[in-house]
């Protein structure tokens, strides 16, 4: 690498903006994930949210920051049920987004590897079992 972001990489906001659209696209008609979602059907707020925080945590502006807070991923997941059959549906979600959104994309191999080395233990680290309030 030579010291650039992925953001800077990637060209900035519009690609994470587009994986995140491509993502929320099949988020929308997935009956395991699309429920859980506080604003179903409506998924503009987690893009919003979403895009943010992907644009901050690969070298883009911190506006997440400025406007959430700390991304805290885990504690703001707590209140949902995410186990093994949500966290695949996630990933599955995602990866094929990543492969859509990097295809055809110069070093997009590189790029879509990257995303998906930290995207699957991410993924990982949210699962819990029961959601908060339930938990003994």
């Amino acid at each position: 690498m030579d010291g650039t972001t992925l953001y800077e990489r990637v060209g900035g906001d519009a690609f994470f903006v587009e994986l995140v659209s491509v993502f929320y696209d099949g988020i929308a008609t997935d009956p395991v994930l699309a429920p859980l979602y506080p604003d179903y059907p409506d998924f503009e707020p987690a893009k919003e949210r979403l895009s943010l925080f992907l644009i901050q945590y690969w070298g883009g502006p911190q506006t997440y920051m400025e406007q959430r807070g700390h991304p805290r991923l885990r504690m703001r997941h707590l209140p949902f049920v995410v186990g093994e059959r949500e966290r695949d549906h996630w990933l599955t979600h995602m990866a094929a987004a990543i492969e859509q959104t990097c295809n055809g994309r110069e070093g997009g191999e590189i790029i879509a590897d990257e995303l998906l080395q930290y995207f699957v233990p991410a993924a990982e680290h949210l699962r819990n079992d029961q959601p908060l309030g339930l938990r003994p």
